[in-house]
């Protein structure tokens, strides 16, 4: 049992398996909050803690399924490619959305940081939340923050995103596809449009091209503001 426990493929299995499960919970419930991440994530968590086994341990295994982040994320160009004339039309609007919220994103976290008395690597690490993991952990590392703590951040945004905000866009008001694309790629990233394309393949589409978008803008600014700070 205890070679078993520390095998990196046995996690590997079971990390997939457990978020198998997670998406057969969502398709008989139907329910938002039965977001497969986030039950997998449950699921693994307590199997850890149960076992006792450290999270060094489980990194091993999960260095392959974070090696297929950036390849998934580049395959979100094909829903992009499909609706290129919408994006076309919508350009300026989703250029101008992502970058308001990727300067809200920054500075909502500077904010709160101080606001609570985080420390400095705590708010550095915490700055590029609302990006996908390879660009956020980049960033978190330029920084000088803690590359964990960024993961768990932009995993925790991404969930709460994908559950909460297509219900909370609808409350005020907002139906336009291309809207609740760029909202939620913009704000919960890979997660959220994982939820968009579920809502439609325009919303998809179009949080795809929010993700990469909003991507760069935050990279921009992080960049920028470093040197000025410096």
């Amino acid at each position: 049992m205890t070679e078993l426990l520390s095998s990196s493929s046995f996690w590997l299995c079971l990390s997939i398996g457990c978020y198998a499960l997670g998406q057969k919970i969502q398709q008989k419930t139907g329910s938002p909050l039965c977001n497969p991440l986030l039950i997998a994530s449950v699921l693994v968590g307590a199997l850890l803690v149960l076992t006792g086994t450290s999270y060094q341990t489980y990194n091993e295994s999960g260095r392959l399924i974070a090696f297929f982040l950036t390849p998934a994320t580049v395959a979100l160009a094909v829903p992009i490619y499909r609706k290129l004339d919408v994006l076309k039309k919508n350009l300026l609007p989703i250029l101008s959305g992502a970058l308001v919220g990727s300067v809200v994103s920054i500075g909502s976290v500077i904010g709160f940081c101080r606001l609570f008395g985080l420390s400095d690597v705590t708010t550095r690490s915490l700055v590029p939340k609302s990006v996908t993991t390879p660009i956020g952990v980049a960033l978190s590392e330029m920084l000088g923050g803690l590359a964990p703590v960024t993961t768990i951040a932009i995993i925790f945004t991404g969930i709460v995103g994908a559950i909460l905000l297509p219900a909370f866009l609808k409350c005020i008001g907002v139906r336009n596809p291309v809207q609740m694309g760029l909202s939620m790629g913009t704000a919960a990233h890979a997660v959220g449009t994982s939820r968009a394309i579920e809502l439609g393949e325009t919303e998809g589409a179009i949080s795809g091209l929010a993700i990469g978008v909003a991507g760069l803008l935050t990279a921009l600014l992080v960049s920028v503001g470093s040197v000025f700070v410096t």
